[in-house]
């Protein structure tokens, strides 16, 4: 199977709760790409437990404030963008603010510009439900996700500290005027 986007239409559309279970093992796959690159500890298993169970992803999918939108190829879902109306951030302007909560894609589908269509679709779904600005944060050392929203036009307008158990991680928050 090849891993070239242009093999296979690619459909992004808006989650479904019969997603709730790939969503999941998803989230909990490219989380773990990401974030566990020196193995797994106890703090990162619970988070990724937590934060990614089913049941977790169907709570998610009724909230009014949130839309997940997903990238789909040949009925795989391999990425998605989950953002949270009316969510603001110290140093994020905007009167109507939203959240890009993540954009998370397979790693064999990066960089074949899936990344940027999804961003560009989630972006487009924020101005239609009213928002004027969209801002993420990302761990201060993904160069990876630095570069990438930079290319999108993302600036750094602050910090915040992620919690898991006690720990302190770091993050920086980007936004950009959509």
């Amino acid at each position: 199977m090849s891993s070239a986007p242009h093999d296979i239409a690619i459909t992004i559309r808006r989650a479904h709760a019969e997603d709730a279970l790939c969503l999941g093992v998803l989230g909990t796959q490219v989380f773990l790409d990401t974030y566990a690159g020196s193995g797994i500890r106890a703090a990162l298993a619970r988070e990724v437990l937590r934060a990614f169970n089913t049941q977790e992803v169907e709570d998610l999918l009724q909230r009014t404030d949130t839309f997940v939108l997903v990238v789909e190829r040949s009925g795989h879902l391999i990425g998605f963008a989950q953002v949270r109306l009316g969510a603001g951030e110290t140093g994020v302007t905007g009167a109507h603010p939203a959240e890009l909560e993540r954009l998370y894609l397979q790693e064999a589908f990066t960089g074949k510009g899936l990344g940027t269509r999804l961003l560009a679709a989630a972006e487009q779904h924020a101005v239609e439900s009213g928002a004027d600005v969209l801002w993420l944060s990302y761990l201060v050392s993904n160069a990876r996700a630095e570069k990438f929203y930079a290319r999108h036009q993302y600036s750094r307008c602050g910090t915040l500290m992620f919690e898991m158990e006690g720990e302190q991680h770091e993050n920086i928050v980007a936004q950009k005027p959509i």
